[in-house]
C-alpha cells in the first residue's frame, strides 16, 4: 500500500504495481511466438537457422517462468528490482535471438520496444536503465549478429546505410517511448494517489461529523441520571442543617450536577438541527468557523466583508466546502510573516472570497501550476517564522481546489501588486451555492 507522509497523506506510488503472474504470462506469449516464428522459418520457408541454438533461448526463457511460478506463486507481487530484472532478462534473450537471427536487418527487432514500454509504464524508477539496456542491445546488433538466414542462392544483402537507419530508429523509438509513456503513467499515478489522498481526507471529516451525533445521544443518555442526581441532591439540602459540612458537601454536588448538565448541554447541541454540519450557515459565520482552528498560530486573521452587499448568502455547509475553505486558510497562516486577510463579497450573480496572506508570494513560474498533486516547489521565505518548515504546496492545495470546485466554485492563484503577496480568490456562481 502507498507510503503515508507525517501529515497522514500518501506520497506517490510506492507500492508494488506488477504481480508475477503478469510477468509470466508476457513472457509464455513470447516464448509462444518466438517459436512458431522459429519453426515457421526453418520448417514453412526452408531456411537455415542455428536451431539448437535459438531453441536453447527459448527454453531457458520457459525454464525461467516454470521456476519463478514454483518458487514465488503467481500472486506474488515483485519489487521493482526483481520486476526490473526480469524485464532486463527478456531484453537479453530476445537480444540473443536476434543476433542468431539476422540482428536489426531481422523484422522481428522491432519488439526490443516492447520491454521498454513495459517497465516506463509499471517501473518508473528503473525504467532509465532498461532503456539504456534495450539502446545498447540495439547498437551490439547493428555491428555484430549472424546473417539473415535466406534462401542460400539468393544472398540479399542490406545496405550499411539502410542498417544504420534501423538502428538510430530503434535508438528515437526507446528515446520517446520510456519518456513519453513513464511521463504519462507518472501523471496517472499522481492523480490516483491525490485522489485517494482527498477521499481519505473526507473520511476522517466524516468521522469527526460523526462524533457530533454521538456526543448528542451520549449527552441524552446522560442526562436523566444527572438530573435524577441534581433533584436528590436538593431534597438533601432542604434536611440537612446549615452551616454544617455535610450541607457543604451537598451544595458541591449541586454545583457539579449543575456543571455536568452545561456541558451536556454543549454536547447536545453539536448534534441539534442548528449545527448540523450539513445545515445552512451564513457566509461570514461559515469563514470564522473555518478560521477559528488557525488563530491561535501567531498570525492575525483579519475578516472584510462587504458593508453595502445586503445580508450575507447563506450557504449549505458540507464537509468538501469546509475542508477546502479550511486547507487555503491553512496554507495562508503558514505562508505569511504577519497576517492573513479573508475578504468576502457578493452581489446578485456570483459570491466570491479572496484569501490574501503578507508573505512572499507565489514562485512566478509554478502560478499556472497551482492546484496539480504533488507540486511541492514554493519557496518559503528563509528569515519568515516558517522558514523550518518543509517548502512548497503538495496535496493540500489540490484537495482543496478539487474539492471547491465540486460546490461549483472557481479558483484563481495570483500575486497582488505591488507587494507581490500571494492571494487565492474562490468565486461561486449564486445559482451554484447559495441556498
Amino acid at each position: 500500500m502507498s507510503m503515508i507522509q507525517a501529515d497522514g497523506l500518501p506520497l506517490p506510488s510506492s507500492w508494488r504495481p506488477l504481480r508475477l503472474q503478469t510477468l509470466v504470462l508476457l513472457r509464455w506469449l513470447a516464448v509462444g511466438g518466438q517459436t512458431c516464428g522459429v519453426l515457421f522459418v526453418a520448417l514453412g520457408l526452408g531456411f537455415p537457422l542455428p536451431l539448437f541454438a535459438c531453441f536453447a533461448l527459448i527454453g531457458l526463457s520457459a525454464a525461467v517462468n516454470l521456476w519463478l511460478v514454483w518458487r514465488f506463486g503467481a500472486a506474488f507481487r515483485p519489487s521493482s528490482r526483481f520486476a526490473a530484472s526480469q524485464i532486463a532478462f527478456d531484453l537479453c534473450q530476445l537480444g540473443c535471438l536476434l543476433a542468431l537471427t539476422g540482428g536489426l536487418q531481422n523484422p522481428f527487432a522491432l519488439l526490443l520496444l516492447a520491454p521498454v514500454s513495459v517497465s516506463a509504464t509499471t517501473l518508473p524508477q528503473r525504467a532509465a536503465f532498461i532503456a539504456l539496456l534495450a539502446a545498447i542491445i540495439a547498437s551490439v546488433l547493428a555491428v555484430w549478429h549472424l546473417p539473415l538466414p535466406w534462401d542460400p542462392l539468393e544472398h540479399l544483402i542490406f545496405n550499411r546505410i539502410y542498417v544504420i537507419g534501423i538502428w538510430v530508429s530503434i535508438i528515437c523509438g526507446v528515446v520517446f517511448i520510456s519518456t513519453y509513456t513513464n511521463r504519462v503513467a507518472h501523471d496517472a499515478r499522481q492523480i490516483a494517489d491525490a485522489l485517494a489522498a482527498t477521499e481519505l481526507a473526507l473520511s476522517r471529516r466524516e468521522q469527526l461529523s460523526a462524533l457530533d451525533g454521538l456526543a448528542a445521544a451520549a449527552a441524552h443518555e446522560l442526562g436523566t441520571p444527572l438530573s435524577t442526581i441534581a433533584l436528590a441532591a436538593k431534597e438533601m439540602r432542604a434536611e440537612v442543617p446549615a452551616g454544617g459540612d455535610l450541607a457543604a458537601d451537598v451544595e458541591l454536588i449541586i454545583e457539579q450536577a449543575a456543571r455536568c448538565r452545561a456541558i451536556l448541554a454543549k454536547l447536545r447541541n453539536l448534534g441539534s438541527k442548528g449545527q448540523d454540519p450539513f445545515a445552512a450557515v451564513p457566509l461570514t459565520d461559515l469563514l470564522a468557523e473555518v478560521a477559528r482552528p488557525h488563530e491561535g498560530r501567531g498570525k492575525a486573521i483579519l475578516f472584510y466583508f462587504g458593508p453595502d452587499a445586503g445580508s450575507p448568502p447563506v450557504f449549505t455547509r458540507s464537509v468538501g466546502l469546509l475542508y477546502g475553505l479550511g486547507n487555503l486558510i491553512e496554507n495562508a497562516t503558514d505562508f505569511a510573516r504577519q497576517t492573513v486577510r479573508i475578504e468576502a463579497g457578493w452581489d446578485h450573480d456570483s459570491i466570491s472570497v479572496s484569501i490574501t496572506d503578507d508573505g512572499p508570494g507565489f514562485a512566478p513560474e509554478l502560478i499556472a501550476r497551482l492546484g496539480e498533486p504533488y507540486l511541492t516547489s514554493r519557496p518559503r521565505d528563509p528569515h519568515g517564522p516558517d522558514a523550518s518548515k518543509p517548502g512548497g504546496l503538495g496535496l493540500g492545495v489540490f484537495i482543496a481546489k478539487t474539492l471547491l470546485e465540486r460546490t461549483g466554485a472557481r479558483l484563481a492563484f495570483l500575486n497582488i501588486a505591488p507587494e507581490g503577496h500571494a492571494q487565492v480568490r474562490i468565486v461561486w456562481p449564486r445559482s451554484a451555492i447559495a441556498v
